[in-house]
């Protein structure tokens, strides 16, 4: 299997916050991001894999530092950063923009690992992957340490 360019992964969906995703401070509702950071991580790592089924096996932890308010537009950018035998680790980055200023704000940044699954509805192996910029480089070198971080955090007692 051939290793696959992270930018292959790449997938960017635009939404509007709109009145029913918001709680009463117009401020979009957490478990809303959550669902499309964990829609676009998908999406991206079926394009890594070439597979229609991923589940998301973790979601590191996610950390709001901004809120969206009704009007704003959501960009959510993912990208495959890491794989293993049939896993994948994808970055998840959000941002909110002003319409009517052009203010934009880091909303949240998360990493996902989800899992390639065949058709015979077990998990099924994944193309490495590689980086090309200096960016992808920095994420790609530092995975193996989130990878230690989620096997340790897995082993320890509840």
């Amino acid at each position: 299997m051939e290793a696959r360019a992270m930018s292959e992964s790449r997938t960017i969906q635009t939404k509007l916050v709109l009145p029913p995703d918001t709680n009463h401070m117009e401020s979009i509702f957490g478990g809303k991001v959550l669902a499309y950071i964990d829609e676009v991580a998908g999406i991206s790592a079926m394009k890594h894999a070439r597979r229609h089924v991923v589940v998301t096996a973790s979601i590191d932890s996610v950390d709001f530092m901004s809120s969206a308010k009704v009007g704003d537009v959501l960009e959510l950018e993912a990208n495959v950063t890491s794989t293993g035998r049939t896993s994948m680790e994808v970055y998840v980055r959000v941002k909110s923009i002003n319409l009517e200023t052009g203010e934009e704000r880091l909303t949240t940044e998360s990493f996902l690992t989800l899992v390639a699954i065949g058709d015979d509805g077990k998990p099924t192996p994944v193309p490495a992957v590689y980086p090309e910029t200096e960016g992808e480089k920095l994420f790609f070198e530092s995975a193996p340490a989130r990878r230690e971080y989620r096997k340790n955090r897995v082993k320890t007692p509840r």
